[in-house]
């Protein structure tokens, strides 16, 4: 994963630690964690919630490696989401995988969970909003800087719309574009 090697190489080298999530769009990556032996590997944590009509049980397993393609990577990590719809009774399943550096015992299945649930909770917040309102990983700009100028430009855009109160980007987006003096209203120029 080409893309967050700076940031590992930077927090090893201050002492930190990273828990990164595998995505598809690393395929080499994804499909080595994803074919570990999950099954013969014991459960390290599962929780079980019911929150907005939502039934939900998430379980935790760790594997330690002795190598895997990604900087100074120690662990990876298999959460497996079930989520009912308590109205439709709708079950959907969810894979993720994840790597860290963190050693084998420095954290237990329920701190592992506990900074996970942190990390969707910031990915929910921005990441989700730039895959989702923004397509951002269906873009096909992958020249030099540009990706990561239009990453900084869409996080711009939250940020001012977050800042004006609005919780929905996507309708903050649609409203703001139905007035061509709004995204100038919204960066404080008119």
């Amino acid at each position: 994963m080409p893309g967050h090697t700076p940031n590992t190489s930077y927090l090893h080298e201050r002492g930190a630690h990273y828990l990164a999530v595998v995505k598809r769009n690393h395929p080499g990556l994804h499909e080595r964690v994803r074919r570990l032996p999950w099954r013969d590997i014991r459960l390290d944590h599962v929780e079980r919630t019911r929150t907005h009509h939502r039934d939900e049980i998430r379980r935790l397993k760790t594997a330690a490696f002795a190598h895997i393609d990604y900087p100074h990577a120690r662990q990876t990590l298999q959460v497996v989401h079930w989520r009912r719809d308590m109205g439709t009774g709708k079950l959907t399943t969810e894979r993720i995988y994840l790597v860290t550096s963190l050693p084998p015992g420095a954290a237990d299945g329920s701190e592992l969970a506990a900074w996970i649930r942190s990390h969707w909770h910031i990915e929910n917040q921005l990441h989700h909003v730039r895959d989702r309102t923004f397509h951002e990983d269906a873009s096909h700009i992958r020249t030099r800087h540009l990706p990561r100028v239009m990453a900084g430009l869409r996080n711009l855009a939250i940020g001012i719309h977050r800042q004006d109160g609005h919780t929905n980007i996507a309708a903050a987006l649609r409203h703001t574009a139905r007035n061509h003096l709004r995204p100038l209203t919204a960066l404080g120029l008119a």
